[in-house]
């Protein structure tokens, strides 16, 4: 292959990919159109049609020279060459683009590429050379003057920015330079410069201005068509021209020209999917810098790991949605989904926006919504499956904090039952004063307001002051010397009706009086030592009343309270009314509502005289309680 005759393939080729590459931007411009007045960017639109015209033009001449038989058609040339010359205007609109307002270096612009029109026409019209070689050196010179001006007078845009720009411009005056002068002869790369100008152009403006969308629907398959074209043209180039150069120097067989064809054919769509591939990781990882969607998960179920709010973790997982996504917009509401099998994310084609259900195991339900998404971003399928992924995690783990709130408060509500519980058992046993009792210090009080009226107002008081602290008190706890106060205002009510036939005995240290203990928890048991074994005793008898501290088998402190009485033991009758009596049974519930197994209460009862009911519980369990 001569080098005449690679610059024509080269033009071939490149004339072909540009109308494959400027009929996708058209096709995406159309399809993807914009949400708020769903229109179509006419910028770009116009700049595929420009594209297509000059191409197709181009393409239509060169193949139409080679088979046919009658010249190609002037007008025509006309056409693509004026397209190709507004091509320049459309690099300044672009770039301008961004900001919203006009300029005009714009108008500018346009009116060279008109001027340039104009003339091109002029010279067909006047039966003069096609295309005008003064247009061409009015697009050369109005190039150059556009890309200076676009550095010096763009104030607004970075230097990348211009130098992109800036950077196309020169390259359509380099081609118009071109095509003004003599084409003969030329090398396939000066040919490729100058002829497919308008490449560059299009991927600049995708670029700039639709990044993701660009990458996603255009570059993508851009650059598969590209190196498989580049494939081809390798294996052309250095496999299938050597050979068939080879092979006529022999006998002349189609068959084996036909077959290397065919085999390199066969070879190329073989290799296509690597290329694809390729292509794919080139845009993802080079230019859209995606994130890894695995790693991404994982990172997500860590996070949400450490919440223990559900709108926390929906409100996470949105931010990291909107950040990995570059979605401008991201939220959160409840959805009225009903239960079932999860849909999947749901994507709307107009805007690009997109909406995923948290399918939780019970309702609420909830849903993730995404849109706005910066550089014209379209998600694809990964992405989909990735937001599918992402929100059946946030389910799983709003379940999960679900499931732990509800025993949470279940446990509360056990304790807060425990504790009314306990409560009411106390309430109860405030209510239970002995009625007897009761009746007999009124008796009493009777008897001594004929006989003893100073005894009987005393008494009276001591009355008065236990029914006022029985009743008032609410504490469930109270200090052993609060208790045992208590307790002297009952045997004072006692003692003003037994007299001398009750004597007590109290062995308690003032170092242990500050020990807490529940409410209430001696005075049955000091009221259950009267009432059998002093009140059934003609000759009355003693009550013990005393505290120590004593170890366990665990060697911890244990609060040991021991009430005794010096009454019949065993020979009087009723005797398992002590240990199974309703004041007895109350303290044990209490004790194992308390403190469990860590407490208890033992009644020992003697074969002859004398009965003793002992309290132990832990001793800091009870400086604890109040």
């Amino acid at each position: 292959m001569n080098t005449l005759d690679a610059a024509s393939l080269v033009n071939l080729l490149g004339f072909a990919v540009a109308i494959a590459l400027y009929g996708m931007l058209a096709a995406m411009v159309v399809r993807h159109r914009r949400a708020e007045d769903a229109g179509v960017n006419m910028l770009l639109l116009v700049t595929s049609l420009l594209g297509l015209l000059w191409n197709f033009g181009e393409l239509f001449l060169r193949l139409q020279s080679d088979f046919a038989s009658l010249g190609a058609p002037a007008l025509i040339d006309v056409i693509s060459y004026s397209a190709l010359g507004f091509l320049p205007s459309v690099v300044v609109h672009s770039a301008y683009a961004d900001t919203g307002k006009k300029y005009w270096l714009a108008y500018a612009a346009y009116c060279s590429s008109a001027l340039a029109a104009i003339l091109h026409f002029e010279s067909y019209l006047t039966g003069g050379p096609v295309p005008s070689g003064i247009a061409l050196k009015v697009l050369t010179f109005s190039a150059l003057a556009l890309a200076i001006a676009l550095v010096t007078f763009n104030f607004k845009q970075t230097l990348e920015k211009k130098s992109v720009w800036a950077s196309a411009l020169l390259v359509f005056a380099v081609s118009a330079l071109h095509l003004g002068g003599n084409r003969e002869g030329n090398s396939w790369l000066i040919e490729l410069v100058a002829h497919q100008s308008s490449l560059p152009l299009v991927l600049v403006i995708l670029y700039q201005n639709y990044r993701f969308a660009f990458a996603d629907l255009f570059l993508k398959r851009a650059l598969s068509l590209i190196f498989l074209a580049l494939v081809a043209l390798g294996l052309y180039v250095w496999v299938a021209a050597p050979l068939l150069r080879y092979h006529e120097t022999h006998d002349r067989n189609d068959v084996q020209a036909i077959s290397i064809i065919l085999v390199l054919w066969i070879a190329t769509a073989l290799i296509y999917p690597s290329l694809h591939k390729l292509a794919v990781a080139i845009v993802d990882k080079g230019i859209l810098k995606r994130a890894d969607y695995g790693k991404l998960q994982i990172e997500v179920e860590r996070s949400i790991e450490k919440i223990d709010s559900v709108e926390d973790v929906l409100r996470e997982v949105a931010v990291r949605l909107a950040n990995v996504l570059t979605a401008n917009k991201a939220d959160w509401k409840t959805s009225d989904a009903v239960s079932g099998p999860p849909p999947g994310s749901r994507l709307d084609s107009l805007d690009g926006s997109v909406a995923v259900d948290v399918r939780t195991a019970e309702p609420p339900f909830y849903r993730f919504e995404l849109g706005d998404f910066q550089a014209g971003r379209r998600l694809l399928s990964d992405e989909m499956a990735m937001l599918d992924t992402t929100a059946l995690l946030a389910a799983r783990r709003i379940d999960a904090i679900r499931v732990t709130r509800e025993r949470y408060e279940r446990e509360i509500r056990e304790e807060e039952f425990a504790k009314l519980a306990a409560e009411a058992q106390l309430t109860a046993l405030r209510s239970q004063i002995n009625p007897h009792f009761l009746f007999n210090a009124l008796t009493t009080i009777g008897f001594l307001i004929q006989t003893a009226p100073e005894k009987a107002s005393q008494t009276l008081l001591h009355l008065t002051k236990l029914l006022r602290g029985v009743l008032s008190s609410t504490s469930e706890f109270c200090s052993l010397g609060e208790e045992m106060n208590l307790i002297e205002s009952y045997l004072d009510i006692e003692r003003a009706r037994f007299e001398e036939r009750l004597a007590v005995n109290i062995d308690i240290d003032e170092g242990l009086k500050s020990v807490r203990i529940p409410s209430l928890i001696l005075q049955p048991l000091v009221e259950n030592a009267i009432k059998h074994g002093i009140s059934e005793n003609r000759a009355g008898g003693r009550v013990n009343i005393s505290a120590r501290i004593d170890r366990n088998i665990a060697d911890a402190a244990v609060l040991t309270l021991s009430v005794s009485d010096t009454g019949p033991g065993k020979s009087r009758i009723g005797v398992a009314d002590i240990s199974t009596g309703t004041g007895l049974s109350n303290i044990r519930q209490r004790l194992d509502s308390y403190y469990g197994k860590a407490a208890g209460l033992s009644v020992k009862i003697g074969e002859a005289n004398g009965t003793t009911a002992t309290i132990s519980l832990p001793v800091a369990a009870g400086r604890e309680g109040s």
